[in-house]
């Protein structure tokens, strides 16, 4: 079986992940405008016409930007938790009252925009299958409402998600640690983030909490305690722009693998204005 993976884009400004195998073809986060979507499948000579699901880690809007225009026009089931399902769910609302359209006005403007979706919903630490692949979730530490990162098991081998987390826990590592595709956050540097003169001293605790980003280092970290043989791919993903840079992230993380010796690791910085090229397992 050949397993085609490919980060459409990652950062703050959208996220949006392509998997597909013989039988199923899934988006891992919908972060931008369906018609950006498009572009970028197209890139790869796909439709959002064919996709199988669309998988949510939650509701932030650089991963969902793009869903209620792709999954009620092409009738894409959306798999998430309730808690992102009630978090997306009145996002968009907001965003739909913020520009006075009357489509979801009301009370029941709610009970619309949950009834425009097809929504799969299941228990954060599930497992469940979407056609040929096996997916897994698991909690982590983010200021969402229910925030998973997923792994992907299918027939030629295992494809994880951990961004958007301000600690990396023990359940975490256990999880991605089976990984022999990982997309993992490298958000920010500390001093460059500290430094930083366009943000706020509020936001900066946000991003340096427990629920927020994690930086280059901790990437760094959390890639030498799950080392292993099978990692054979690792993507750096929703670096910031304005407190981090991809020589700097990509840097950190080299060092790191020369240093535990993981040389048989490819490594890539996985960009907000492009994707990223395809990979098969």
């Amino acid at each position: 079986m050949s397993v085609q993976f490919t980060i459409l884009g990652s950062g703050s400004a959208g996220n949006c992940a392509y998997v597909e195998t013989g039988e199923t073809r899934i988006l891992v986060d919908a972060g931008f405008s369906p018609l950006q979507i498009r572009k970028r499948l197209a890139t790869l000579g796909k439709t959002p016409e064919n996709l199988s699901a669309i998988l949510l880690t939650h509701e932030h809007s650089d991963h969902i930007a793009g869903i209620l225009g792709l999954a009620d026009k092409f009738h894409i089931p959306v798999f998430c938790n309730r808690g992102t399902q009630d978090g997306t769910i009145w996002a968009l609302k907001a965003k739909w009252d913020a520009k006075k359209k009357p489509a979801f006005d009301g009370a029941d403007g709610t009970a619309h925009l949950k009834a425009k979706i097809d929504w799969r919903l299941f228990e954060t630490g599930a497992s469940f299958e979407i056609g040929d692949v096996g997916i897994e979730s698991f909690s982590i530490p983010h200021d969402a409402q229910d925030p998973v990162g997923f792994i992907l098991r299918t027939g030629a081998g295992t494809i994880g998600f951990a961004t958007d987390l301000g600690h990396v826990t023990q359940l975490v590592l256990e999880r991605i640690r089976a990984a022999n595709i990982l997309v993992l956050e490298s958000n920010h540097d500390v001093k460059m983030l500290q430094d930083c003169p366009r943000r706020s001293w509020a936001l900066k605790q946000r991003i340096l909490g427990r629920h927020g980003h994690i930086s280059n280092a901790t990437a760094a970290e959390t890639v030498a305690k799950i080392m292993s043989a099978g990692l054979r791919q690792l993507y750096l993903a929703h670096l910031s722009r304005e407190c981090n840079k991809p020589e700097l992230a990509q840097h950190v993380m080299a060092e790191q693998l020369h240093h535990i010796g993981a040389t048989h690791v490819q490594l890539q910085i996985a960009g907000q204005d492009a994707p990223c090229g395809s990979v098969e397992l």
